[in-house]
């Protein structure tokens, strides 16, 4: 008697399991808005220059939970970028149950595919946050969190590397 062959047609036996995302709670952090020189920049008749830094950072909860924040820091000068109209900064959270993944493949959902589930909160947060500061409304970019995680990625590989020349082992 031969066994059943539960593969799937034209699947190898030898496919990865699919690891599972679940978002389980998003939630915002943290908020922060400052206007240090209202309201005389209300008269300012100047565009602000805007610069804006995106951070992420993650924690391990518990079993397959990971708390994964997203942060933006919006600065907006005025008068030849040496005086700051507003800063803007807010902590986009959530709670992600993650199943299945090993370790590498784990550390790019949490760096890839979390942040992309939290940006368009951390963005409307920003805008809402930008115009009850009186100021006009803001949209964020879109931003490539793939592209940022491998540059990270190749910046740490470089530093380990550069790290590896040059130090006399004890």
């Amino acid at each position: 008697m031969s066994e059943a062959d539960d593969s799937v047609p034209g699947e190898s036996a030898q496919a990865p399991e699919q690891g599972q995302l679940r978002i389980e709670k998003l939630f915002l952090k943290d908020a922060s808005f400052e206007s240090p020189l209202s309201p005389k920049v209300f008269t300012v008749q100047q565009q602000p220059r805007i610069s804006v830094e995106i951070n992420t950072r993650a924690q391990s909860l518990e079993q397959d939970l990971h708390e994964v924040v997203l942060t933006a820091q919006v600065t907006a000068k005025v008068e030849e970028d040496t005086k700051v109209a507003f800063v803007c900064e807010i902590q986009q959270a959530g709670i992600f149950k993650l199943q299945g993944f090993d370790a590498p493949r784990l550390s790019q959902v949490i760096g890839i595919a979390c942040p992309n589930v939290l940006f368009p909160f951390l963005r409307e947060n920003v805008d809402a946050l930008v115009v009850k500061g009186g100021f006009p409304p803001l949209q964020l970019a879109p931003i490539n969190f793939e592209a940022l995680y491998f540059e990270a990625v190749r910046e740490q590989q470089r530093q380990a590397a550069e790290g590896d020349h040059g130090t006399i082992p004890h």
